[in-house]
């Protein structure tokens, strides 16, 4: 049994081309129905905010895999200099159920948070092939900076602007120096609101915020889920989900679209949609809202491809 944590996989590199195509081959296995993936398990504590949440999964496809992510979440770590989430993976062999891996990465649970937005933001981005992109991201935590690299990666030349936002001072240090130069930070956040056309909230706010639609025809990458107010969003047509049964509970934006606004299942796209059925073209131009709940399927198959890379090079720890 292999064991990696955060160090092995920041040795393994990050390719974000090839983390949004693990990620893009994922929903088409999916899509095909060769995968497994029971609605999560919430294990809640006294103190209301802390959870520990089990992400079961099996995802097919070219490199067979089950497994199941567990991660904790608990908001007052932060105030100890602690990470506010921890996260582990288990993969175990779909033929026979042995357990081949442990992963003790926090940084994993970013990187597939990150990759499937950027699925999403290809997508957008080859709908709009003459659109420079002026990217906004509200939360400048380890999710915020990920997505920042992602779209970096994945916009190239086409990224002409980066405005950040944070409740708290961000060092202009913090951002990568290789796009530095074409970032502002902001001090409200509707200034990046308004003047960004791929928005990207990775907070972990208590209170939803945002109370006013976007831009027309922008991308809202609405990681962290709980940001919008029904208001702001009520009247986008093109909510793109990876499930429904997943994103529409836990209080979620969607959950509260449903309830207030009466969306339904019927109404919204899913990635499979997306990526398999080009979804946006029915919404050509229009404001795009994605809602990802973070599928088990992603995680395995992330966490899959770094120990793989980890076997080649030769990184990691062997269990007995």
């Amino acid at each position: 049994m292999l064991y990696l944590n955060d160090s092995h996989i920041t040795e393994a590199g990050v390719d974000w081309v090839k983390l949004a195509g693990i990620a893009e081959d994922a929903v088409r296995a999916m899509d095909r129905g060769e995968y497994a993936a029971p609605l999560k398990t919430y294990l809640r504590f006294p103190e209301p905010g802390n959870r520990i949440i089990a992400t079961p999964a099996y995802l097919g496809g070219s490199h067979p895999l089950a497994g199941i992510k567990w991660i904790a979440g608990f908001p007052g770590n932060i105030k100890n200099g602690q990470p506010r989430a921890h996260n582990a993976i288990i993969l175990n062999d779909p033929e026979n159920g042995l357990p081949l891996a442990f992963l003790r990465c926090n940084l994993l649970n970013g990187l597939r948070a990150a990759a499937v937005s950027g699925v999403m933001l290809r997508a957008y981005a080859d709908s709009r092939p003459d659109q420079d992109i002026r990217l906004g991201i509200i939360g400048w935590g380890p999710i915020g900076r990920l997505h920042l690299d992602m779209c970096a990666a994945l916009l190239g030349s086409r990224l002409k602007e980066i405005t950040l936002y944070d409740l708290r001072d961000i060092d202009p240090q913090s951002v990568p120096e290789a796009v530095r130069g074409r970032t502002a930070i902001a001090s409200d956040w509707r200034k990046l609101y308004r003047r960004s056309s791929v928005i990207a909230t990775c907070t972990v706010s208590a209170e939803r915020y945002i109370d006013e639609p976007a831009a027309p025809g922008s991308l809202l990458l609405n990681v962290s889920l709980r940001d919008f107010k029904p208001e702001g969003v009520a009247g986008v047509r093109a909510v793109i989900v990876d499930d429904w049964r997943e994103v529409c509970r836990e209080n979620t934006d969607i959950e509260l679209l449903h309830f207030r606004h009466g969306l339904r299942e019927e109404d919204v796209r899913t990635l499979a949609d997306l990526v398999c059925r080009d979804a946006l073209a029915e919404f050509s131009g229009e404001t795009v809202f994605f809602n990802p709940m973070g599928l088990g399927i992603f995680d395995i198959a992330i966490a899959g491809h770094y120990c793989r890379e980890a076997v080649k090079r030769g990184l990691g720890i062997e269990l007995p």
